[in-house]
């Protein structure tokens, strides 16, 4: 996975890539936010970052129960980490990190991160761990019990 972020960095928004790498689906980078807006076939529109939004988006998602997101507070796969939390970097860099109320995406509520948030059903959860690596005893207790069930 570290040889593909590197090489993601060369050529994500080629359309061949994007259509051909899974790992492009999921690229933003935040040095090329014009680009990763125009050419992401994933992850930006499904964030509803593009004009005009898609109304939908936010509908089916403000339809749902719960919103669980677990950042994995030790996870070497996503980045940065806090994207598991919506969160990402100020754009036209790399180093700071806006946190997700702070973010367009939930202070605008273009996919309903907001209304989910402000009604009770976003759950936030940070656990000790790499990606996906969970306590099981864990996950069962307070995602399944909680919120599946």
């Amino acid at each position: 996975c570290d040889l593909v972020r590197k090489l993601l960095n060369y050529g994500a928004y080629e359309q061949y890539i994007q259509d051909h790498v899974v790992q492009a689906e999921y690229w933003h980078d935040p040095l090329q936010e014009v680009l990763y807006t125009q050419k992401s076939v994933f992850l930006a529109d499904i964030n509803n970052e593009r004009n005009p939004r898609k109304g939908e988006y936010k509908e089916r998602l403000v339809k749902l129960k719960n919103f669980v997101l677990v950042k994995y507070l030790n996870d070497s796969m996503v980045e940065p980490r806090e994207s598991s939390l919506f969160g990402f970097y100020i754009a036209g860099q790399a180093q700071e990190i806006r946190k997700m109320r702070d973010t367009p995406l939930y202070t605008e509520d273009w996919i309903g991160l907001k209304e989910l948030d402000t009604s009770g059903r976003l759950h936030e959860y940070e656990v000790i761990g790499d990606h996906l690596q969970i306590d099981m005893k864990w996950f069962d207790e307070e995602i399944i019990a909680k919120y599946l069930k």
